[in-house]
């Protein structure tokens, strides 16, 4: 596999860890783990707090979502150049296929002929 492609995918798991951690923190309509958080909430103020929460949500959806599409062409200018992914998997059956070798056909022999042989009439 392909270090950069490798490296991509751990970056886009670790942002929807946090961003899966963010969402809980939010204020929904009956509170969330943010209401946890007193010495925050009076640090910056509970509005503040969600503009942050919501803005670091968009900010992590947005680097998920550029991240995966450029692993997208990354996958994609690694693979064969011109080469159909039909083209592939029809490839790979005929390499898998056993090789027999060619079978020998007995000689060939004359058919026995079908008309009587002419007897010299004197």
């Amino acid at each position: 596999m392909n270090v950069v492609f490798t490296i991509l995918a751990v970056l886009i798991i670790l942002a929807s860890i946090f961003l899966t951690i963010v969402v809980l923190l939010q204020n929904g309509k009956g509170g969330g783990l943010a209401s946890n958080f007193a010495a925050g909430n009076q640090t910056f103020g509970v509005r503040q707090t969600a503009d942050i929460l919501e803005k670091i949500t968009w900010g992590l959806v947005a680097f998920v979502f550029v991240v995966a599409i450029v692993s997208s062409f990354v996958t994609t200018g690694s693979s064969k150049a011109g080469m159909d992914v039909t083209d592939q998997i029809e490839r790979s059956i005929e390499e898998s296929r056993p090789q027999f070798p060619p079978v020998q056909s007995a000689p060939a022999t004359e058919a026995p002929a079908t008309e009587a042989p002419a007897t010299e009439a004197e």
